[in-house]
């Protein structure tokens, strides 16, 4: 292959090359996330979208949470890691017009969902990684929520088609962050920073900068996405490999972050099995599935977790950041009104929440819904 196209990636027609680019993705993910908690970051929360995503709302003044401000520079380079990458490579294309809408609102419940279970599917995997058994409730629900966002695809599930855009409505997003990365490093009065609590642990501006560029330019070459691995699980590849086992690149990249992660846990001294007293969790299962269906049924009708939909913005994809900006609302809606999971268990309101975002998407995925269509074509062999 030429060029990587990971919405129809397939591990039985990837050459190795590319398989190793999928390998190396998964484990620069695997590897430093680990490593960013060991130089400050909190405990196995490396790097977690929507905890980060809080931080940075209450750095922007968004929420008066004083233990959740701090404009975490792992997000920002997410962002400017894919959109460098993508213009090196002439793949950065300003579309739009698919849904914005949806997907702003599927951005706010995603952060809740992530809220509820204290993190998202990349700290899910984190977790799990970490000895933190916990997280198996996470993986059972978004495991869950991606077979229900799979059915409404087969069903005739659609978000409309993007179409180009000027160029500068794909430079919104990447110029945001680099207009926050700019605050930052000037250290700007306004820019709120936690002293005590989540916010105020964390690793080296320069060390985290440095991983999220890293991450975000390898993930938006490959197109790294969990819920999009996951979806691997229950799709069948194309005609010419039926049969074969359904692993592709991105199940490869799954893979080789969690053994990765696995390893350098253990190597850093942060390996701790077990289920009671785990740090960023509790032990309420059956809420913490919950909020973890509510993200992998979102992610997928969108098509991608909160990751993808960084990297994805950073590409010049507009839905997506519409997405993001529904996420960073979303960060700041949990903690004004206090839905968020925390260590005694889930808030009545978080629960309210997790039932309000499956009505969403149930009725966004029947209103959605063209019956003369079955899975589209970009499905056949899973989500990019």
């Amino acid at each position: 292959m030429d060029k990587l196209n990971p919405s129809s990636d397939n591990f039985f027609r990837l050459d190795r090359k590319d398989r190793w680019l999928f390998i190396l993705t998964g484990v620069l993910i695997g590897v430093a996330a680990p490593l960013l908690s060991y130089f400050g970051n909190p405990p196995n929360t490396g790097l977690c979208i929507s905890c980060f995503l809080e931080n940075i709302a209450g750095a922007l003044g968004l929420h008066d949470n004083v233990r959740m401000q701090y404009a975490r520079p792992e997000i920002i380079g997410l962002v400017l890691g894919s959109f460098i990458g993508s213009v090196r490579s002439g793949g950065f294309r300003a579309t739009g017009g698919s849904s914005p809408l949806l997907k702003f609102f599927t951005g706010i419940f995603l952060i809740i969902g992530c809220s509820v279970f204290i993190g998202c599917p990349v700290k899910m995997l984190i977790r799990l990684s970490a000895g933190d058994f916990t997280a198996l409730a996470g993986v059972a629900g978004i495991m869950a929520g991606v077979w229900l966002g799979l059915k409404f695809l087969e069903g005739g599930f659609r978000l409309g088609q993007p179409v180009s855009m000027p160029a500068a409505n794909g430079l919104l997003v990447p110029g945001s962050m680099f207009a926050l990365l700019l605050l930052v490093l000037f250290d700007a009065p306004f820019i709120g920073t936690s002293v005590k609590g989540a916010a105020a642990l964390h690793a080296p501006l320069w060390m985290s900068l440095a991983a999220g560029l890293a991450i975000g330019g390898l993930a938006g070459k490959t197109g790294f996405c969990i819920t999009g691995g996951l979806s691997r699980l229950f799709l069948w590849g194309p005609k010419e490999v039926k049969g074969c086992p359904k692993s592709t690149g991105l199940l490869l990249a799954l893979g080789a972050f969690v053994i990765s992660a696995f390893i350098t846990n253990l190597a850093a001294g942060q390996f701790h099995p077990g289920i009671h007293g785990q740090p960023s969790s509790n032990e309420d299962y059956f809420w913490n599935a919950m909020g973890m269906v509510v993200v992998g049924f979102g992610s997928v009708l969108i098509r991608g977790c909160p990751l993808r939909q960084l990297i994805l913005s950073g590409q010049g994809d507009t839905d997506a950041g519409a997405a993001v900006l529904g996420m960073l609302v979303g960060a700041a809606l949990v903690n004004n009104w206090g839905i968020g999971g925390t260590p005694a268990g889930t808030p009545f309101g978080g629960k309210i929440a997790i039932i309000v975002g499956l009505i969403f998407f149930l009725a966004a995925g029947m209103a959605y819904r063209r019956r003369d269509m079955g899975l589209a074509p970009e499905y056949q062999a899973g989500l990019d």
